[in-house]
């Protein structure tokens, strides 16, 4: 049994939970509840876990008996276990009310291929679910989740390399982290060609996240253990005062939330220049300010469209930016991507300068979202779909590259816009594009014209028809 088999098993076991009144969230959170114990179980680790709670003790019982006993497992472990357990089962709880429906949930795990999902790796299955959760519009789950072609083209773009911190202010589920890791494992053999110092730095120290919902939370903490890493992933705001202790940072890559605070009430950081209730615009500011100031520190975030323009505090935001930084790429992004149609996105790529001013001489954009599908459950984003704007990036002469989408803006062009980012898209082919259409007043006189010599023209036929006539009489 393949590993998306086994996916397709476990999410379809969700039918199962829907007359009590169980959402997709929610399911993922419960199957993580259930799967921290079998996977324990299959990876022989079940020794982290206190005795009489484990997954034995699970499938032992049945009935009401089993679903009493899962109550006080959760609460257990949320309470008396330590470490990473603790932390995934803190405050934990179970929606589901019906004991067979745990029962068939904790049967149909039982008896899944096992063996096959570990030669896959359980890290590949719990991803799978996380995925199946995001493309599930009625989950939500979408705003936090992104693409998984998206991720591994920034990795491959800003290149983490071992000894680096890295970290995403608004992880989610630990994506970014995961395929930065993932990007090292591959050029270190699975880290065993680093000294022993090292390995053990990429292991417990250079991926690290935070993230403000407890049950995404949660979602990162199993999906970062199943991925072999153990770094510290914060349950907290980064907008708020938690942020301030985030940097120092090599690598930030991100897709913070879109919005506006609650209420509209700005972030209680007391360490931001710029007051704002722009949730995007604030994460940009946390962002730039949390890279080390060596001229090597790099950032590649997603931001929507209006952090390019936004006016007042945006302004002076994006001036700051390009002063602090090198803001040398801005990638417009297709629509359809996120589970919200019609938000439009970005990728801003930048590198921490050395100083405070000057660092930006010109930004490159590349289009690709004009005269482009809107991608979705019918035209699938692909890795594939990146390969033109992978080329441009990566030219050592950007000048030289000859691809209509990619233009370049100076700096002090775009200093004369009102420091507006809102720039490098290429004309649209369906829309009309007025300035060409002929002149309304000329096109009527010429149709005029052309009648009424359509008209002198049948006269003289008819009148030529007529002589015949005449004649043959």
């Amino acid at each position: 049994m393949t590993t998306q088999e086994i996916i397709s098993k476990l999410w379809n076991l969700c039918n199962v939970l829907r007359d009590d009144g169980i959402t997709y969230h929610q399911y993922v959170t419960e199957l993580t509840y259930i799967l921290f114990l079998k996977m324990a179980k299959e990876t022989e680790t079940e020794n982290k876990i206190p005795e009489g709670y484990r997954w034995n003790d699970l499938t032992n019982k049945s009935g009401v008996e089993l679903k009493k006993f899962y109550k006080e497992l959760l609460n257990f472990l949320g309470e008396n276990a330590t470490g990473r357990i603790r932390e995934i089962y803190q405050g934990a709880s179970t929606n589901i009310d019906e004991p067979k429906n745990l029962e068939k949930i904790i049967i149909a795990i039982n008896a899944l291929d096992w063996y096959s999902a570990r030669e896959e790796g359980l890290g590949n299955l719990y991803e799978g679910l996380l995925e199946k959760n995001a493309n599930e519009k009625k989950s939500g789950a979408g705003q936090y989740f992104t693409p998984r072609p998206l991720i591994d083209v920034i990795v491959k773009l800003m290149k983490p390399q071992p000894g680096e911190l890295c970290n995403d202010p608004a992880c989610g589920t630990f994506g970014f982290m995961i395929a930065a890791a993932q990007y090292v494992r591959n050029n270190t053999d699975d880290f065993f060609n680093l000294p022993p110092d090292l390995y053990k730095f990429e292991i417990e120290r250079a991926f690290t996240g935070c993230e403000l919902v407890h049950d995404t939370h949660r979602l990162a903490l199993m999906n970062e253990m199943l991925h072999g890493l153990e770094g510290k992933i914060i349950l907290g705001d980064t907008l708020s005062n938690v942020g301030k202790s985030m940097k120092n940072f090599d690598v930030v890559l991100s897709n913070p939330p879109f919005g506006t605070k609650k209420g509209g009430e700005r972030a209680s950081r007391n360490d931001f220049t710029f007051s704002t209730s722009n949730k995007q615009l604030n994460f940009l500011q946390h962002i730039y300010r949390s890279l080390k100031a060596d001229g090597k520190a790099r950032a590649a975030v997603v931001l929507p469209d209006n952090v390019l323009f936004a006016d007042g505090e945006g302004e002076k935001i994006r001036v700051d930016l390009m002063d602090k930084c090198n803001l040398h790429t801005i990638l417009r992004l297709p629509t359809g991507i996120f589970y919200a149609q019609g938000v439009k996105t970005n990728v801003l790529f930048f590198t921490r300068g050395t100083t405070d001013k000057g660092n930006t001489s010109e930004v490159w954009f590349y289009d690709l979202r004009t005269n482009m599908p809107s991608f979705g459950k019918t035209s699938q984003l692909a890795e594939k779909t990146f390969d033109n704007f992978v080329k441009a990036y990566e030219a050592e002469d950007r000048h030289a590259v000859d691809d209509y989408r990619f233009n370049v803006f100076a700096r002090a062009e775009i200093a004369e816009k009102n420091n507006s980012l809102d720039l490098g898209l290429i004309r649209d082919d369906s829309a009309v594009d007025f300035d060409e259409l002929p002149d309304p007043i000329e096109s009527a006189e010429e149709i005029i014209f052309q009648l009424q010599s359509a008209v002198e023209l049948m006269e003289s036929v008819a009148a030529e028809l007529k002589s015949l006539e005449n004649r043959n009489d």
